[in-house]
């Protein structure tokens, strides 16, 4: 629970500075880290990344619906959150992982798109999208 330590550090900060939608948005993504552990799942990473999405699609539906101010807050929650993610790999890393997982599972095929998927997530380690890694796979087995 390294990162839901840090959050509770956090909140108190923000608490004291008076940044109340901070501190909203840190209370729900820790309010999440405990059922998660409570649930046997802790894998703290894995909370923060399904929470962003939340947010990031929350903030798309919002956006199509012409809610400008809900969408921007969700998009301030998503970027809170980021914080505590891992930075994502860029573009080139991410295509040297996907290359490297074409050679050594030795697809050839579209049909071979779940074992290159599988391993680069591996590689990745968390630091890249499912989306974006499916697209990259897609893309170098087309």
């Amino acid at each position: 629970m390294q990162i839901a330590e840090r959050i509770r550090a956090d909140v108190t900060t923000a608490m004291k500075a008076g940044e109340r939608e901070r501190v909203q948005a840190l209370r729900l993504v820790l309010s999440e880290l405990q059922k998660a552990e409570k649930e046997g799942g802790a894998d703290e990473l894995a909370v923060l990344r399904r929470e962003r999405k939340r947010r990031r699609e929350a903030e798309e539906a919002y956006r199509e619906a012409g809610r400008a101010e809900l969408a921007a807050q969700e998009a301030q929650e998503a970027e809170i959150i980021e914080a505590y993610l891992p930075q994502e790999l860029s573009d080139a890393e991410l295509e040297a992982l996907v290359e490297a997982g074409v050679q050594s599972t030795g697809a050839s095929s579209p049909r071979d798109m779940g074992r290159v998927i599988k391993h680069v997530m591996e590689a990745a380690g968390g630091r890249a999208d499912g989306k974006r890694v499916s697209t990259k796979v897609k893309e170098a087995l087309s």
